[in-house]
């Protein structure tokens, strides 16, 4: 059986025919810093090869999913501009990554799911959900387009009126109203979430692997045209918007309150 790789912000780990990719940062809530946007493209693309595997979980360690961006990380883009199109660019092979794995991808969301945390969930295949955790994509809270995916997906889950209030005001829905508006499959209680995802897992490592599979594959290609057509675009405004004044200072108000929160 295939080894499994090693990374520095991720955990794989294979049970049976099933393998976990955990995000593993849980000192900042699994934030996404420069490490791990570049090793989650290289663990989603070993997962889509991995012969040992036909089932994969993504979630998170400690008590998020991801909280999306790192603030420290947006300050470095606010310098360097440039390197926050490379970083884009990890953003799409991320979705596509999601899109092209032919196994069937269950999101695990133990916390927080925001901004980029979210859109990899909602990509996923199956979405599982603590019923208290926080899910949304609040990129317009710090003057930034959700170009990495958000306006991809919310309208696909949701429809477009819905998933405009939603990404424009970047308000954050629990995991109970999530799982009300269709937006996830399902919200549990802490205590059940490992059972129910457990229970899924087995009944689809015990179907026809090929079956699901190409399932999968035909039920993707009208989200995967969609996602050609606007990834780019999308890219294309944030990259404008990380160049803003008004992003800087909405990186910068957001800092202040957390450090002000810190000495309460």
């Amino acid at each position: 059986m295939t080894n499994l790789p090693e990374f520095e912000a991720l955990l794989l780990e294979r049970r049976g025919r099933r393998l976990t990719i955990s995000f593993n940062r849980p000192d900042v809530l699994n934030a996404f810093g420069q490490v791990m946007h570049q090793e989650f493209v290289e663990a989603l693309q070993f997962a889509g090869r991995d012969p040992g595997s036909d089932v994969i979980v993504l979630t998170g360690a400690g008590r998020a999913f991801s909280a999306g961006g790192d603030l420290n990380r947006m300050e470095e883009l606010i310098a360097n501009p440039a390197e926050f199109d490379r970083e884009a660019a990890d953003a799409k092979r991320i979705v596509f990554s999601l899109l092209d794995i032919e196994k069937p991808v269950i999101a695990r969301v133990n916390g927080a799911a925001v901004g980029l945390g979210a859109t990899i969930a909602l990509f996923c295949d199956l979405i599982f959900i603590d019923e208290k955790a926080r899910i949304g994509d609040p990129h317009v809270k710090v003057g930034l387009v959700a170009g990495d995916g958000g306006a991809i997906i919310w309208p696909q889950l949701l429809g477009f009126p819905r998933a405009k209030e939603f990404l424009m005001t970047g308000r954050l829905l629990t995991g109970a109203e999530a799982a009300n508006l269709g937006l996830v499959n399902y919200a549990l209680p802490a205590e059940e979430l490992d059972a129910r995802v457990d229970e899924l897992c087995e009944e689809l490592l015990s179907g026809n692997t090929e079956a699901i599979r190409w399932t999968k594959v035909t039920v993707n290609l009208e989200l995967k045209r969609i996602a050609h057509a606007l990834m780019d675009p999308g890219i294309a405004y944030e990259s404008v918007s990380v160049r803003t004044e008004a992003h800087r200072r909405a990186v910068n108000e957001m800092k202040a309150r957390i450090a002000a929160k810190a000495k309460e």
